[in-house]
């Protein structure tokens, strides 16, 4: 038997990333404070709370339609799952890459890396659209890699004005 998921859960899994993009920046900009680059850290922290928001509310508009109320869960472990696959996936909001972050990189190296880290996770929930049975509704991720898309064009954005 293969691993199917439903829109609800990569929702829930994208949540998570983005709460895990708002720590990368919150934690590259506590390790240049003093720089003129701390605002410009915390509001793409502040992008990734309001992605977090956005897909809130995109998962509460589908929750009942495309969860698979089915899966008997007693211990709430698909919950724990989703988590560490949210937390280990590679791409954006990986724990790792903010644990990665030293403190001696420049704003450049920053972006760069959240750069590839946006499209490790715009590959990685395209990589999920195969896992999510018709019923379930795979289209609903599309969405959510719209509103990544649109984060690597703002991160560009914010690149070429440095």
């Amino acid at each position: 038997m293969g691993i199917t998921f439903n829109a609800d859960e990569v929702f829930a899994m994208a949540i998570k990333i983005e709460e895990n993009g708002a720590a990368f920046y919150r934690r590259a900009a506590s390790l240049t404070a003093g720089s003129t680059h701390v605002k410009l850290l915390e509001s793409l922290a502040k992008m990734e709370d309001i992605h977090k928001k956005i897909f809130l509310d995109m998962k509460a508009k589908i929750s009942k339609d495309f969860s698979d109320e089915s899966s008997y869960d007693p211990f709430q472990e698909t919950g724990l799952y989703l988590d560490a696959l949210a937390d280990s996936h590679g791409g954006e909001g990986s724990l790792s890459a903010a644990d990665a972050l030293t403190g001696k990189e420049t704003i450049r190296e920053i972006i760069d890396i959240a750069l590839g880290l946006e499209m490790k996770s715009i590959l990685y929930y395209t990589g999920l659209l195969d896992l999510i049975p018709a019923r379930l509704g795979p289209e609903h991720v599309g969405h959510i890699i719209e509103e990544e898309k649109k984060h690597v064009a703002q991160l560009q954005q914010v690149k070429r004005q440095l």
